[in-house]
């Protein structure tokens, strides 16, 4: 797996062990819960998903045999909207992973403060092993599958690991063709000239930015050199890299699946191929030292950002982790093991929930965009997007103060709290 190349709807949503992020999301809820004043009740029921669907993907491949893919739509809980959440496409696609991360977007939604719900799905496929047409024919398929479960109104999917903008096109299309009618507001994350949001794909990488900057400033370190950290150099990685650097702070260090590069000074991140410009790439640039993506965890920096794949920062080598603040780029790179022993140091961990919402709450804008057929210029999207991060993060600084919890866990007050309200208001069904 490409640590370079995973990308993340609501998200970025890099990988995390199919046990780890059901086991991870109950244990931050169950956190969450000592702090909050919920119905035991609702609690309870929030470990749980609403609905999890499995389907055969029969898909012609293009030698004219057939194979039968294994796909699905988990569907965590929808009291404060629909559900929303990334499709993807991946060899370790589970029902148990899929549930985990459903449960992930419930919070990330809630702590945004979004009308959304959590969902997660996809195809147990390995997408370099598609051609283009089949990978369409997989996406028109799965889409007709899951039909039933989804609408702009219950379940709206986006992009994930695998899939993309033009993933999202097809089974806009697919949905369509059904429908009778063009319904740009099924799925999110779709190119511009079909309801697409301008920057949509910046948009996680630009909330981790947001987030290690303000994180920077509650602690008194200036953004002007402020060294920094990147492991993946994606979409998320790199958007995240480059903003820090045109704000004034020293990028020092950046790595991709193949290894990482290293300047004291500084690097050029704009130079530095991102993977969607030129896979794999990191490592091959001029004029910097080399280094491990394990190395370069532990370097002397004030911000890493681990961007790349779930739990790299583990038991094992949080001891030796020397950053004065962490700011999570994936998903789940932080195990709970690894986060206790940050917090025991004093580094400060600033959750994806809040740090890659940023992928989400742009997805928001876009079908707001859709429903009112009304396209915003990037410059609307940004700032939308700075506002609702600076919203976002004062509502967690303000739990972390009044609670005097870590930051994850702050985040997880904020979401359960507005959940659970949400919950206690409308009631339970007979």
């Amino acid at each position: 797996m490409s640590s370079g190349q995973l990308e993340s709807d609501e998200e970025t949503e890099e990988e995390s062990t199919e046990e780890s992020a059901v086991a991870m999301a109950r244990e931050q809820l169950s956190r969450a819960a000592e702090n909050v004043d919920v119905d035991p009740g609702v609690v309870e029921r929030l470990k749980h998903p609403t609905k999890v669907l499995r389907t055969s993907v029969p898909v012609e491949r293009d030698d004219g045999t057939v194979e039968v893919f294994t796909g699905y739509r988990a569907q965590h809980d929808n009291v404060r909207g629909p559900y929303k959440g990334g499709l993807r496409y991946h060899p370790d696609v589970s029902e148990s992973e899929c549930v985990g991360l459903a449960m992930w977007m419930t919070w990330k939604c809630a702590v945004m403060d979004l009308p959304f719900g959590g969902a997660k799905g996809g195809v147990v496929v390995d997408p370099k092993e598609l051609s283009e047409d089949e990978r369409e024919r997989l996406t028109r398929r799965f889409a007709e599958e899951i039909r039933d479960f989804v609408a702009p109104t219950k379940d709206i999917p986006a992009p994930d690991m695998g899939t993309d903008a033009q993933t999202m096109a097809w089974f806009m299309d697919a949905y369509s063709m059904q429908e009778g009618e063009t319904v740009p507001g099924i799925v999110t994350g779709k190119p511009p000239l079909v309801g697409g949001s301008y920057g949509r794909e910046e948009a996680p990488g630009r909330s981790v930015a947001i987030v290690a900057r303000e994180a920077a400033d509650y602690y008194d370190m200036p953004i002007d050199g402020l060294t920094v950290a990147v492991q993946g150099f994606g979409s998320v990685g790199a958007n995240a890299a480059r903003l820090l650097d045109d704000w004034g702070a020293d990028v020092v260090a950046v790595s991709d699946v193949t290894g990482g590069v290293y300047d004291p000074d500084g690097l050029d991140t704009h130079a530095i191929p991102a993977h969607a410009e030129q896979p794999e790439a990191v490592a091959n640039s001029a004029g910097a030292t080399t280094l491990s993506n394990e190395d370069l965890l532990e370097l002397d920096v004030d911000v890493l950002v681990p961007a790349a794949v779930g739990n790299v920062l583990t038991e094992a080598n949080a001891e030796e982790v020397d950053a004065s603040i962490v700011v999570e780029g994936a998903n789940g790179p932080t195990t709970t093991a690894a986060d206790r022993i940050l917090t025991e140091r004093d580094v400060p961990v600033f959750p994806d929930i809040l740090a890659n919402a940023g992928g989400v709450t742009v997805s928001y804008f876009e079908w707001l965009q859709d429903i009112n057929r009304r396209q915003w210029d990037i410059d609307r999207v940004r700032e939308e997007l700075e506002e609702a991060m600076l919203s976002a993060f004062d509502d967690v600084q303000s739990a972390h103060e009044t609670h005097d919890v870590t930051w994850r866990d702050a985040a997880y007050v904020v979401a359960l709290d507005r959940v659970g309200q949400a919950k206690s208001t409308r009631g339970l069904w007979p």
